[in-house]
């Protein structure tokens, strides 16, 4: 038998998403990385931000029985009604969400071989061929775990499939480089225009973020770039952001699309993993301030979609 030429060295994988339609063309499997180097105070896939598996505690599925509490070997979930996990003493063994009669407790992060999300993938192609769609790889950030993720981009080029990478920009000039020929679109996020702003709501720089951009729109065919722009009130939405978007993308020549995404409250999500949520008393955008938004890109001659 001939050997594969794909290298087995795993990728943590946090989650695999059937029929997705709105991270690319068509009907998509989405495959979610794990580990992220940004940490956006809305961030809606917070257990995607950390490289390394978490314990998510599913409250509304929790029938109080505390069998989680029995099997922990290092005795670090107290039971009071409902479980309590010492997080910090974790060893993540996994003993209580395989042990949990009703998966409210759950371990969230599995190491996946190119070959392994390949085959789970390639149970889709029907759906691909009939819509004109692919696969997308989203997290998290792909591009944090580049040579799993390039590895993954080859495989897929090579079959024909349609590739997307919804990414954040964040990473070496080198590393963004290096798959640059293998993504067929990008779903690229621009989040705050003002360097302070974004250090203090997502915890980096956008210099890198915004080189990057323009190297890729100097690089290949601008049309190949969706923008998205996630509209956070009072901290996105702002005049003066919307604006300074809008200057920049304005200098990069053949950029046709941006995406709004309206934020939405997932602060159980936070929960479930005992994480802060910044986020206080937010609600998502109003249909007007959507619209005003819309219309200032529109008026610009931008195709704008909301999400």
């Amino acid at each position: 038998m001939k050997k594969s030429n794909i290298s087995e060295k795993p990728g943590l994988i946090f989650d695999i998403k059937r029929y997705a339609i709105h991270d690319g063309p068509g009907i998509r499997t989405t495959i979610f990385f794990k580990g992220c180097p940004l940490n956006c105070w809305w961030c809606h896939n917070p257990e995607g931000i950390e490289y390394h598996e978490e314990l998510m505690y599913f409250e509304y599925q929790c029938m109080h029985c505390g069998t989680c509490y029995e099997v922990c070997p290092e005795n670090v979930i107290e039971f009071d009604e409902s479980p309590k996990i010492k997080r910090e003493l974790c060893t993540l063994c996994g003993n209580c969400s395989s042990s949990c009669p009703t998966t409210a407790l759950k371990m969230v992060g599995e190491m996946k071989t190119v070959n392994e999300v390949t085959s789970e993938v390639e149970k889709d192609i029907l759906f691909f061929d009939n819509s004109e769609g692919g696969v997308t790889f989203s997290g998290g950030e792909p591009l944090y775990q580049y040579p799993f993720l390039l590895e993954l981009l080859k495989e897929f080029k090579n079959k024909g499939i349609h590739t997307t990478l919804d990414t954040s920009g964040f990473a070496s000039k080198k590393v963004f480089a290096s798959v640059i020929e293998y993504v067929d679109l990008f779903l690229y996020d621009l989040k705050l225009i003002d360097e302070n702003e974004h250090i203090k709501y997502t915890g980096v720089s956008n210099m890198v973020i915004l080189d990057n951009l323009r190297f890729l729109a100097n690089k290949r065919k601008a049309e190949d770039i969706i923008i998205r722009f996630p509209v956070i009130p009072n901290i996105t939405d702002t005049n003066r952001n919307v604006e300074g978007i809008l200057d920049f993308i304005s200098s990069l020549k053949g950029i046709k699309e941006i995406d709004l995404m309206p934020f939405h409250d997932v602060s159980e999500k936070y929960y479930r993993l005992d994480k802060e949520y910044k986020i206080k008393n937010s609600e998502s955008p109003t249909n007007e301030r959507l619209l005003e938004i819309k219309e200032k890109f529109e008026k610009n001659g931008y195709i704008v979609k909301m999400n």
